[in-house]
């Protein structure tokens, strides 16, 4: 019996598979010759994000890819350097951490309390590097990956609805089926009225990967030891790690980074 649904269940895998890889055809094929000018965006592994994110009709995700497609070739977001942004992250407002959450994914800490630029378009280019940074750095298998979103001394002047959209688009439509996990670290009770008002922005599939994490709360606090090892975690985070963010430290990193992600012509 036990071998029977194993059996079923492989089938079943199989056929879930096959039907996933003619979706894929169906897109290449209105893709055409285009796809040959950025093969990491049109492999199957991209693609099938793409479908995933339009609930697999494959004409908006074949539309989505085309806007993606023109959006990387106008902004380049690959050829960003780290002395172009590092005045952005001088406070540490965002960062890939040096641990990943116990299933792999790359681990993105912002603390938009630290904001420290007034320019939507500098906000901008610096989450679209970090992205890019994330993304090479995500073990092989590994499609997406983890904000720690840390609202210590964060007010409503420390982010804009704008740029909050601008976000909520630029992660939405260019980086589809990228994030597993979102979780909102300790945010104020003022941040309620901020959320409803740009909750908007961010599709039901992204806004249910938003998770509210509070350090005084017992269950809350499992959810971070559900996805981290606790002694890797920064201290401020909840964690047993003493150790914080070090520009000096973390620019060297990203400059090694560099080297290898502008040897590649895109990584999405």
């Amino acid at each position: 019996m036990a071998s029977d649904k194993l059996q079923s269940s492989t089938i079943d895998k199989t056929s879930q598979n096959d039907e996933q890889q003619v979706k894929v055809n169906e897109v290449r094929e209105m893709i055409g010759s285009t796809a040959d000018e950025q093969p990491t965006l049109f492999s199957d592994a991209s693609i099938l994000r793409y479908l995933r994110a339009r609930k697999w009709n494959t004409k908006k995700a074949c539309q989505m890819l085309r806007e993606t497609s023109k959006w990387r070739m106008e902004y380049k977001p690959e050829q960003i350097c780290w002395d172009e942004i590092a005045h952005e992250a001088e406070t540490g407002k965002t960062y890939r951490s040096n641990y990943p959450d116990k299933y792999g994914r790359t681990v993105l800490v912002m603390r938009p309390g630290l904001q420290n630029t007034y320019s939507t378009s500098g906000q901008i280019k610096f989450l679209v590097y970090c992205m890019e940074n994330a993304i090479m750095n995500l073990p092989p298998g590994e499609e997406q990956m983890v904000w720690i979103i840390d609202f210590q001394g964060w007010n409503m002047s420390s982010i804009s609805i704008k740029t909050t959209r601008e976000t909520a688009r630029i992660l939405q439509d260019h980086y589809p089926e990228r994030l597993g996990q979102a979780i909102l670290y300790n945010p104020p009770k003022i941040f309620e009225s901020f959320w409803m008002l740009v909750k908007p922005f961010f599709e039901a599939r992204t806004s249910s990967k938003i998770k509210f994490v509070y350090s005084n709360d017992p269950g809350s606090q499992k959810v971070m030891g559900d996805l981290f090892d606790m002694e890797k975690l920064e201290s401020a985070l909840g964690g047993q790690n003493p150790k914080g963010f070090d520009c000096k430290e973390y620019g060297e990193t990203m400059r090694e980074d560099d080297k290898k992600i502008h040897s590649i012509s895109s990584v999405q």
